[in-house]
């Protein structure tokens, strides 16, 4: 008989492969360059790609420019729909507390930049694009 999709997997996984199956990165590439660059830590330490994460550990890496932190609560079986992902981890109060004070900055920014009164023609759209080095 085939298993059900809220049934978790074996008691530890490789970080990049938890990283990627709890939706946290679009890709396992992604999460190993992100582990291998020092980004990511398990119980405030630098690991490598293969190193296992269990239930209970409590993961961190830069996102952007904010620190995510978790607990691992359960190891998928596979990359599955996000409700599920959401399922494997805790997010802690602090990391939610960063979080939301970053994109109350970030929309008070937004509020205060100029915003021209119409779009850029066909013309505009070009020079923006070599101002900003695009073509």
């Amino acid at each position: 008989m085939g298993a059900s999709s809220t049934e978790t997997g074996p008691g530890a996984a490789r970080i990049d492969r938890w990283l990627f199956g709890v939706r946290l990165f679009k890709s396992r590439s992604l999460a190993a360059d992100a582990v291998s660059g020092g980004k990511v830590h398990i119980n405030q330490e630098r690991v490598k790609a293969s190193h296992s994460v269990r239930p209970g550990d409590t993961v961190t890496f830069t996102r952007g420019t904010v620190v995510f932190e978790c607990v691992v609560t359960a190891i998928p079986l596979r990359r599955g729909p996000a409700s599920e992902a959401a399922r494997c981890y805790d997010e802690t109060a602090k990391s939610k507390a960063r979080r939301e004070e970053f994109a109350a900055r970030m929309k008070v920014a937004a509020g205060l930049t100029p915003r021209p009164d119409e779009r850029p023609d066909k013309h505009g759209r070009k020079l923006l694009r070599r101002l900003r080095g695009r073509g």
